[in-house]
């Protein structure tokens, strides 16, 4: 396997400690020496998340338990995060993707990888006739609407964390807070811009497709056996 070979696994609908457990896992394996020097080490999880508002690590003092409260009566879970960036949503119908690669392989940086994933991202919305673009915000806008979220962490040259793209997510769940703390803004999805319901199991395989492209590398789709092992294991992680 050569190095920019990543293994892409879909872990279904998972709640967001789940998912965090299991990019800690992915990415304590660019360190393990125990493992075979031809093994992928580059993973990409693609999933959809059950309802959490979850913030940066800038703005954590901003959250005390009451506003914290307010957000969890509404069925969703909160948490702090590593990540850059601000408050935002996740849930279903919006496919999440957590790069967990050594970007020294891909001969890259933060600032240029998420340059990366916003181009990534305005491609795959060409696909479908939708002009989304960038601002001085990070992330992927239709006009002043959000279409994709970005909030990356980066150590000693490994990725967690990454990017939502909104496919047919219910977009009342940001009318409870400024999404990514930018006032005056909104937020948009495929299926709103386009007026028909387009689903995350729509968007995945044209995703991928543009996730190779862009980060130019191939590809290994785990099976569902080999995913729940990976889950199983994260099970450890504290």
């Amino acid at each position: 396997m050569g190095s920019k070979t990543v293994k892409v696994m879909w872990a279904g609908c998972l709640n967001y400690k789940t998912a965090y457990r299991l990019q800690q896992l992915l990415a304590k394996h660019h360190q393990d020496t125990t493992l075979p020097v031809d093994y992928p080490r580059n993973s990409l999880i693609l999933l959809e998340h059950k309802p959490v508002y979850t913030v940066g690590i800038r703005k954590h003092d901003d959250y005390n338990e009451a506003k914290i409260k307010q957000l969890t009566d509404l069925g969703a879970e909160f948490y702090k995060t590593n990540r850059g960036g601000l408050i935002t949503f996740h849930g279903p119908g919006q496919l999440v993707a957590y790069p967990i690669i050594n970007l020294r392989q891909f001969q890259t940086n933060i600032k240029c990888y998420v340059s990366k994933i916003e181009q990534m991202i305005i491609k795959l919305c060409d696909e479908f006739g939708i002009k989304a673009k960038t601002s001085p915000d990070t992330g992927v806008w239709v006009g002043d609407e959000k279409i994709c979220a970005i909030g990356i962490h980066g150590s000693r040259y490994i990725t967690t964390h990454g990017l939502a793209l909104n496919c047919n997510t219910d977009l009342k769940w940001f009318d409870h807070i400024v999404p990514c703390g930018i006032e005056g803004k909104g937020v948009t999805s495929i299926s709103k811009q386009l007026n028909k319901q387009i689903t995350v199991e729509d968007i995945c395989p044209l995703f991928k497709n543009a996730f190779r492209n862009e980060f130019q590398c191939s590809t290994i789709d785990l099976t569902t056996d080999e995913v729940s092992k990976f889950l199983q294991s994260s099970d450890n992680i504290k």
